[in-house]
């Protein structure tokens, strides 16, 4: 019996198959009915039987091979489509689902040849049931794809968005508690506070521009003409009210007026300090030199401490991904964002980021350019 004959001869035989691999795919398939563990099989049989007997040229077969089917006008997405879409929803990943294919292959197959005697056409039908499963495949795998990035992308946006106005009451409720002059204790409480919240808020941002760089949208800069080191300086001295016990020195030379977004900018050093705080040496300063010239402004930001391994260097900006050096804990506050938040708003501006390390000190040095210039060459 030609293949597609067999599976629509013994189509429920293969989907309570299908239902009974589907149980097993944990803890999602607990809750769902056998009507929801069968989904759209049923209709991605359909289709793969619709392909084996509809004759295909060697330029067709080539253009599925590589993932490129013709795609129908009349249906606005394929049943591998919409099952791609129903898994994600009901918790099932990304492998269970690549499992579910592996396992409906194996099953028609052997069924197959158990109940039917392989005739001449049997190789051919063999190769077309594989391509039609792949491509179902990759239909499957490209829409489960899009609705996890479409699921991830809306939670960053409403967390960023609603849990500015909570903080900001927090916020403000801390400088009032301050201002109040009401005792020791409640004046290192509302620091506490006040820290943070400034905590939350950092990581809330990292997460909101990782969000629009993986949108395409990239980092949104605006703009003005600013005085680097009167913001730096500001920036630096709320770092040392929540870093009391760490010194941050801060040295200024050059014209370091420019044109860029200030408020970014000290994002950046906010990051790199930050960075340098919690991996140099304890009770070593940290070191901010900021410098201008005709062709741009540069700052570096330089730490004692262990020297950054150098196969880890390369991987440094990488987002969700956070360095470790020899001698210091794992448990770093953080979701690993800010050196890659770092790199996307330097890039913004036309300019890089680079990164020198070795058993005496850290150094992360940020160049820009001036408008007039496209590009900055690093400071020897």
């Amino acid at each position: 019996m030609r293949l597609p004959d067999f599976i629509q001869a013994n189509l429920e035989e293969i989907l309570t198959e299908w239902e009974a691999f589907a149980k097993t795919l944990y803890p999602a398939s607990a809750r769902m009915t056998p009507r929801q563990l069968r989904d759209h099989a049923q209709q991605i049989l359909a289709a793969v039987v619709a392909d084996l007997r509809t004759r295909q040229t060697d330029a067709e077969q080539s253009e599925k091979s590589m993932g490129r089917a013709p795609v129908s006008l009349n249906a606005p997405e394929t049943a591998a489509q919409t099952h791609a879409s129903l898994r994600a929803q009901s918790g099932i990943d990304i492998n269970q689902m690549a499992a579910e294919y592996r396992a409906l292959r194996a099953s028609v197959l052997r069924l197959w040849e158990r109940n039917s005697e392989p005739g001449v056409d049997a190789l051919q039908d063999l190769i077309r049931f594989n391509e039609a499963i792949d491509q179902a495949l990759t239909e499957s795998i490209s829409f489960f794809s899009a609705q996890v990035d479409r699921s991830r992308n809306l939670l960053l946006g409403t967390l960023g968005h609603d849990m500015r106005n909570p903080l900001n009451a927090i916020g403000m409720t801390a400088a009032n508690l301050a201002s109040l002059d009401l005792g020791e204790e409640v004046s290192e409480a509302a620091e506490l506070l006040s820290r943070s919240t400034s905590s939350i808020k950092a990581l809330i941002d990292d997460l909101v521009d990782f969000n629009r760089t993986n949108l395409g949208l990239g980092i949104s800069i605006e703009k003005g003409r600013v005085d680097l080191a009167h913001l730096f300086e500001d920036e630096l001295h709320q770092h040392r009210a929540s870093h009391p016990e760490r010194e941050v020195e801060l040295t200024v030379s050059g014209d370091v007026v420019g044109t860029c977004d200030g408020g970014r900018l000290q994002q950046v050093l906010r990051n790199l300090v930050s960075n340098a705080t919690a991996y140099g040496t304890k009770g070593a300063a940290v070191r901010v030199r900021l410098v201008g010239d005709d062709t741009g402004l540069r700052f570096d930001v330089a730490n004692n401490g262990p020297a950054i391994p150098a196969e880890a260097v390369t991987q440094l900006f990488n987002p969700l991904q956070r360095g470790e050096q020899e001698g210091t804990p794992r448990n770093r506050e953080g979701l690993g964002l800010g050196l890659y938040i770092v790199q996307e708003i330097t890039h913004a501006h036309g300019g890089l980021v680079e990164v020198q390390s070795d058993s005496t000190e850290t150094v992360f040095s940020v160049y820009l350019p001036r408008e007039s210039h496209s590009s900055i060459p690093p400071a020897s």
